[in-house]
């Protein structure tokens, strides 16, 4: 689905933050606000895949945050390994982790959120729980701080649904700090969820590998 952006889009800017680059692929540090691939309409045509297109021209996508999200990304160089990370996405092989603060104190230290997602047709691109038509989505979490009405916590999908940690935080009755669509975006001037770490097995030699993008918030 191609990812839309508000009206306003106002794209940070500055250079790439190259996490790591090699011969197969390269990881990324994507700002909120940024969108991961052009959107339907001329003015949304600046993105994380246009400005890497800049620099390596054969630069291939594999996967995306949604525009508000920052954080770590990966895309490939060439076909062969494209194909090598979509096949790992696939088969959920990939490792994902996230940071995100969230309005309130959760009460317990960590838990497991299982609530099956779709799209919430009329009210696009919204998702939502639906037990009858929704597809599985899975994700553990866990407390790292808890501050003065918020809690900070380590997200971990095992699925990989548009919005999920967003629907299943505001599910858990603590909707993520700044979110436009599922929250109060007044409690934050942007999205307080960033992608953290993405672990997977190199397309060079199959080796595990871990990436990491600091935290901004």
């Amino acid at each position: 689905m191609i990812e839309t952006a508000p009206f306003d889009y106002r794209p940070p800017t500055g250079p790439l933050r190259i996490v790591h680059d090699d011969d197969d692929i390269v990881i990324l540090d994507k700002p909120s606000g940024l969108l991961t691939v052009p959107g339907k309409t001329p003015d949304l045509f600046d993105c994380l895949e246009s400005r890497a297109e800049e620099r390596w021209p054969n630069v291939r996508i594999v996967h995306r945050l949604d525009m508000d999200t920052s954080g770590v990304i990966v895309m490939a160089h060439d076909h062969s390994a494209q194909a090598y990370l979509g096949l790992q996405f696939e088969r959920r092989i990939i490792e994902k982790s996230y940071i995100a603060r969230v309005e309130g104190e959760i009460a317990e230290d960590e838990g497991t959120i299982d609530l099956p997602l779709r799209c919430d047709w009329p009210n696009r691109p919204l998702q939502m729980v639906c037990h009858e038509h929704g597809k599985a989505a899975l994700t553990t979490w866990r407390v790292l701080e808890r501050e003065d009405g918020t809690t900070r916590v380590a997200l971990f999908p095992k699925t990989g649904r548009s919005h999920q940690l967003r629907v299943h935080m505001l599910a858990l009755g603590h909707p993520i700090l700044g979110d436009v669509f599922y929250g109060d975006p007044s409690t934050s001037p942007r999205l307080q969820l960033h992608a953290h770490t993405i672990g997977l097995k190199h397309p060079a030699d199959t080796e595990w590998v871990r990436y990491e993008a600091p935290c901004p918030f």
